[in-house]
């Protein structure tokens, strides 16, 4: 496992999203309406300390990593989700189904983005996560149904993330094309696709693994608020 995968949220925000950070030379975080993600060396023991001086009160992070660790200091613990990282080694893949109209998908459609993220909990999604790029979905009518795009952009490699599914909608195919659409446009950019997902999801890791996805490892969220100081 390459070691910035080991620590994807903090190694985005110090290359290929460093556009987006803001904090100290260690402790980086994403502006809120684009994500909660905040990260840190690994090594550093003062992350959590720091964060908690940076941020206003009752701001919410989210922290992502392999091991397992209480709820530090000043924070309090709302989730701890396990998730799992795969990543796509392969160079090549099949084409999507050139029948399903896959559109771009713009500032416009936030309310729906956001709608649709509330509906099928894929993660995070606020009025400034588009900003992340590449995000594409299906539409039916004037409803947007299935949506994916991309999140953590790490040198060489491209998360994609927002996959989802309107209810209702389940068992067409939409998430299998999106994904192979994302992954066209992340190797023509000659980057390497990596995704997270929550472990105890069999369907989607099926699908991911069905599409030349490989396991790397475990992925603990731990979702934070920052307690009163008082």
């Amino acid at each position: 496992m390459s070691q910035f995968l080991d620590n994807p949220v903090y190694f985005a925000l110090v290359t290929g999203d460093s556009h987006f950070a803001s904090g100290t030379e260690n402790v980086k975080y994403f502006p809120k309406e684009v994500s909660p993600f905040a990260g840190f060396p690994e090594e550093y023991e003062n992350g959590f300390a720091e964060l908690h001086k940076m941020l206003p009160e009752k701001r919410r992070i989210l922290y992502a990593t392999r091991k397992e660790i209480p709820a530090p200091n000043g924070w309090k613990l709302f989730a701890q989700i396990s998730g799992a990282q795969f990543v796509f080694h392969k160079k090549d893949i099949q084409a999507p189904n050139a029948e399903l109209p896959i559109v771009p998908l713009t500032t416009a459609d936030v309310d729906q983005m956001i709608e649709l993220a509330r509906l099928t909990k894929p993660g995070p999604f606020d009025k400034r996560t588009i900003e992340f790029g590449s995000y594409y979905g299906i539409v039916d009518g004037q409803q947007l149904v299935a949506m994916t795009g991309q999140r953590l952009h790490i040198y060489d490699h491209a998360e994609i993330s927002a996959v989802c599914t309107r209810p209702g909608y389940n068992g067409r195919g939409y998430a299998s094309a999106l994904v192979q659409h994302q992954l066209q446009i992340i190797l023509n950019e000659n980057k390497t696709p990596f995704l997270h997902v929550r472990a105890d999801n069999a369907i989607a890791i099926g699908v991911y693994e069905r599409l030349g996805f490989e396991y790397n490892g475990v992925m603990n969220f731990y979702f934070m608020e920052k307690m009163d100081s008082q």
